[in-house]
């Protein structure tokens, strides 16, 4: 990819926040979107944690993708786009559930999408492996 290739691709990512778009590839009244890395499927029982009405309250799901860079889930409770929980996720490979913070992108139904923030190094490096894991199982 050129630099300029990557500056467009930046630019879109910016506008989006998640990820460039596939111009003239989406229907009328819909953008297509291509993720900066790929998802995978992943069906693990999940905690979040966040801060509501003046207290922390808790909830449970189950993921049904994950990425690099964030994980969708099937949730009990009810979240708001913008909203920033901590998860804490099981993963395969790992011998304890990894905690991460995340910022819900995308909220259809009970269905939600999280983007990832501020992983540190090991963090980073065990969803890395897990998604490499995970292209093998598919």
């Amino acid at each position: 990819m050129s630099k300029d290739e990557k500056a467009q691709a930046a630019a879109a990512a910016a506008d989006t926040g998640s990820g460039t778009r596939a111009p003239g590839n989406a229907p009328a009244g819909k953008v297509a979107f291509t993720r900066r890395f790929p998802r995978f499927v992943i069906d693990v029982r999940l905690q979040v944690k966040m801060f509501q009405a003046g207290e922390f309250r808790t909830c449970w799901g189950r993921s049904t993708e994950m990425g690099q860079d964030g994980i969708g889930a099937t949730l009990t409770g009810s979240l708001e786009t913008g909203e920033i929980v901590t998860l804490e996720i099981p993963l395969p490979l790992t011998p304890y559930p990894i905690k991460v913070r995340a910022i819900v992108r995308y909220r259809q139904g009970l269905r939600y999408g999280f983007e990832f923030l501020t992983l540190n190094e090991g963090q980073r490096d065990t969803i890395v492996r897990v998604c490499q894991y995970l292209a093998t199982k598919t």
